[in-house]
């Protein structure tokens, strides 16, 4: 899932992990070294319980750029 940055503030974001239906309260940052450009950054959205499990999925294939708190990346993207 991308993170969209024109969404309401108000709209619930979900997390990522297959079938959850918990609200998102992390961005895990990522890009495919084989597909994007260094400065290329996919997101996909976490809830407190799979932060760390999706945090490894990405992290033991390379991907992995950061993981930062929603509200600290919507306010950075201006969102």
């Amino acid at each position: 899932m991308d993170f969209v940055s024109n969404e309401s503030a108000a709209a619930p974001l979900i997390c990522s992990a297959k079938g959850c239906r918990e609200a998102a309260l992390w961005v895990l940052a990522w890009n495919n070294p084989k597909l994007h450009t260094p400065e290329r950054r996919k997101t996909w959205l976490a809830c407190e319980e799979h932060r760390e499990y999706l945090s490894r999925f990405l992290g033991v294939r390379g991907f992995l750029k950061d993981v930062v708190p929603l509200a600290e990346w919507r306010s950075a993207s201006g969102g």
